[in-house]
């Protein structure tokens, strides 16, 4: 097992392992109980996540976040009862004391079964870098278990930062605890920081009395920069004004929440660049209240890097545990959920999340759009190292800010999360002039009126995993389901939505109106059958339904919308109009809004 290059990518980020002897010996006394251990508080908690620590004698360990000792006896001593107190201490914390003595075992298994699972693609857990399009499956029980390390803050930190990883101990979790109380000295108070910490360990409290079962996937997508057969690679700007799909079904909610559809549909994180944003610090709006309720989301935190801007993350079979009520401040643990929604053929329940980050601090910028696309190609314009190593950034970013492409971008992000390369009907490429470019060779499809560029079998594979098999020929088995066939992305049956809301529409600064039709193009050129868009009863998208109907009415293509959203755009950046898309877009109908607004407030 040493020998393996996944595991290999994964020594530096995990706990030294086997658990050395003193170690050993500590997580047996804490399994015993408190009577045993006289671990019955959270002061004497800390103390034994202490012992273990140092135990370890890792170089690469560094000391716990300054206040999260003050976190833990906070919490536990103070902010929640006697009873819950007793019940975490005499059972909880025994339970993940055994739960880590098998830490070794369970990765030893997941290892001499990842090679199993499909053949020829890797699922086995690794560091998931950049442009490194892959998927990786993890057992619960196994999340289970590196979510109990992180509790007890057993993950080196050091070479995280320089592999690009967010945060993925629990010490600023406990830590930011502190600082609400000692900011209630000064302003009132807000409990968001306790109440995500009983969301968590109402988790550790529902593994420990019945560990769940299944899978949990997940998956970097990319969108290839170079232009490669059997994929589908970033687009430039005339993939987009050229498109003729047409627009698909759109569907409005004005209350609601993402997580409680039930129409088995992708549900868009509003993600920060690093997956998670900020779960395990003060963060508490969309993507870190679905991540503490989801807990089992937080485990790809511990080897998937930061996203570059041609990709997203998506993630199957994380598990609900918990209600709540509130956002941000205001958010509040409301108790037990059980996750009913079913599972799939690989055991992974049907709760499919896709996380995709926005511009952040939009402004005035979200508003530029050029043609003049110099960097798209980078291949032609600089070396390879260029296109994917470590400067590719610097460059890209330079680009960006040259050629006013933020529209342009926010397309590709959302198209890359919502686009299932193995779905996609044979690649078809909805240009309606590509031109032939090398041995592909360009023809009408004579069914759908879009441009299919057909690519000869025998030229270099993708590098997307799910073009890596052979379409048509997908595995037909995983542990215990040898029977049955099926893309491990999404059940071949199935035809999945996007569902979806105000995407970097908060702190991000995002235009409602501008992304809202954003994510509708990218999930039309997708070839999704339809949009679930909840607005959250903001003022700014009320019309939004009748705007969509009215499109769909005119038989927009994706071509037409994309070209209304670059006209709007360019009027907006150079203060041609200060009207919303939506008032620009159809005036009569807004005049007639405005008319009957100042006709209600008449004395």
């Amino acid at each position: 097992m040493d020998n393996r290059e996944d595991l290999k990518s994964m020594l530096t980020f995990l706990p030294l392992l086997p658990w050395p002897s003193q170690v050993v010996k500590s997580l047996e006394t804490l399994s015993q109980g408190p009577l045993y251990s006289e671990v019955d508080s959270g002061e004497m908690l800390f103390n034994a996540i202490s012992h273990i620590r140092d135990s370890l004698a890792f170089p690469s360990l560094q000391p716990v976040a300054p206040f999260a000792r003050g976190g833990l006896v906070l919490f536990f001593d103070e902010l929640i009862s006697r009873a819950e107190a007793a019940k975490w201490f005499g059972e909880v914390v025994p339970a993940l004391a055994n739960l880590l003595l098998r830490l070794p075992s369970l990765l030893e298994s997941h290892y001499q079964n990842a090679d199993n699972l499909f053949n020829g693609v890797k699922t086995g857990l690794r560091l998931l870098g950049s442009q490194e399009a892959g998927i990786v499956f993890l057992g619960k029980e196994l999340v289970a278990a590196l979510l109990t390390c992180a509790l007890f803050c057993l993950f080196p930190v050091s070479d995280r930062g320089s592999k690009r990883l967010p945060t993925f101990n629990f010490d600023h979790l406990f830590e930011y605890v502190t600082f609400s109380f000692l900011l209630n000295l000064y302003e009132s108070y807000s409990k968001k920081q306790e109440n995500k910490i009983k969301c968590i360990m109402h988790y550790f409290e529902r593994i420990c009395s019945s560990m769940p079962e299944g899978f949990v996937s997940f998956e970097r997508k990319v969108l290839p920069l170079e232009q490669l057969p059997l994929c589908v690679s970033y687009p430039e700007a005339n993939f987009w004004s050229k498109s003729v799909v047409s627009l698909c079904p759109f569907e409005v909610h004005s209350t609601g929440f993402i997580e409680d559809q039930s129409n088995g549909a992708l549900e868009v994180d509003f993600a920060n660049k690093y997956l998670g944003g900020g779960a395990l610090h003060s963060g508490c709006v969309q993507e870190e209240i679905r991540f503490i309720i989801n807990p089992e989301l937080i485990a790809g935190m511990l080897f998937l890097p930061c996203m570059e801007d041609n990709e997203a993350i998506e993630i199957v079979g994380a598990e609900r545990f918990s209600n709540y009520t509130g956002y941000a401040s205001s958010f509040c643990f409301s108790g037990d959920h059980v996750d009913k929604r079913n599972v799939d053929s690989f055991r992974r329940c049907k709760t499919r999340i896709v996380a995709i980050d926005a511009l952040c601090n939009a402004g005035m910028r979200q508003y530029k759009c050029t043609y003049l696309l110099r960097y798209v190609k980078f291949g032609f314009l600089v070396p390879s190292r260029l296109a994917y190593g470590i400067e590719r950034k610097f460059f890209l970013n330079e680009f960006i800010e040259e050629c006013d492409m933020v529209p342009y971008m926010e397309a590709n992000k959302a198209f890359c999360g919502f686009l299932d390369q193995s779905n996609y009907d044979h690649h078809k490429r909805p240009f309606q002039d590509g031109g032939s470019q090398g041995s592909q060779c360009t023809k009408t499809d004579k069914d759908t009126n879009v441009v299919v560029k057909d690519f000869l079998m025998d030229e270099a594979p993708s590098t997307s995993v799910e073009i890596a098999m052979n379409r048509g020929e997908y595995i037909n088995q995983m542990i215990g389901y040898s029977d049955k066939k099926a893309s491990w992305c999404l059940d071949q049956e199935d035809k999945i939505s996007i569902a979806t809301g105000n995407w970097g529409c908060g702190a991000f600064g995002g235009d409602p109106e501008l992304k809202t039709m954003i994510q509708w193009l990218a999930a039309s050129q997708a070839g999704r059958p339809s949009v679930l868009y909840y607005t959250f009863g903001i003022k700014s998208l009320q019309n939004l339904n009748q705007v969509c109907q009215w499109i769909l009415s005119h038989e927009w293509t994706v071509g037409d919308l994309w070209n209304m959203l670059v006209e709007y755009s360019s009027q907006r950046f150079n203060k041609e109009t200060d009207l919303g898309f939506f008032a620009w877009l159809l005036p009569s109908l807004f005049a007639h809004d405005a008319k009957r607004s100042n006709l209600t407030n008449l004395p």
